[in-house]
């Protein structure tokens, strides 16, 4: 129930409490309420907490090595650094790391990396992408202009993380 008092110059509304609102079953009412209400958020966020979980686990993952001719890691790193990265995620890849060996052996014609894709298929479909962009294929031009950069296609092998990988995917 509202009341107001006048006086001076101002008038003060005062909210008295209903007594209706405030029975013991109401009360119960409301508290049954919040908690439905609580629980329905807390399973709804556990459940898409567990779909993204998952979706993180089940990931396929691309480790690539790419072999260069003498002298043109420089420009393949270039290349990557420019250029693939931007247009791998264009097309729906993951980068996730990029290693060069220190091997005396492999360090100066060596490329390793992992990307990740959110399955085997999309990974194919992701690759037909990327290979028919033009864009893709105005920089890979570019980038040989003083010669071929790879001595031999990439060697890839798909995996998947095992249940006791000691570091999870983002």
């Amino acid at each position: 129930m509202m009341r107001a008092e006048h006086g001076s110059s101002r008038t003060r509304i005062f909210a008295e409490p209903c007594s209706s609102l405030t029975t013991p079953s109401m009360t119960r009412r409301h508290l049954a309420f919040a908690l439905a209400a609580l629980t329905a958020s807390v399973s709804t966020a556990f459940a898409v907490g567990v779909q993204v979980g998952q979706q993180r686990e089940s990931r396929v993952y691309e480790l690539r090595t790419y072999t260069t001719n003498p002298g043109r890691l420089p420009a393949l790193k270039k290349r990557f650094a420019d250029h693939t990265l931007k247009l791998f995620e264009r097309h729906g890849m993951r980068n996730e790391m990029y290693w060069t060996p220190t091997d005396s052996t492999l360090r100066d014609n060596t490329l390793i990396y992992v990307i990740s894709h959110d399955s085997r298929e999309a990974a194919d479909r992701s690759w037909r992408a990327f290979s028919a962009d033009t864009l893709w294929q105005r920089v890979r031009a570019a980038s040989e202009v003083d010669g071929t950069i790879l001595a031999k296609a990439p060697e890839r092998v798909f995996v998947q993380l095992t249940e006791f990988s000691p570091k999870s995917p983002r």
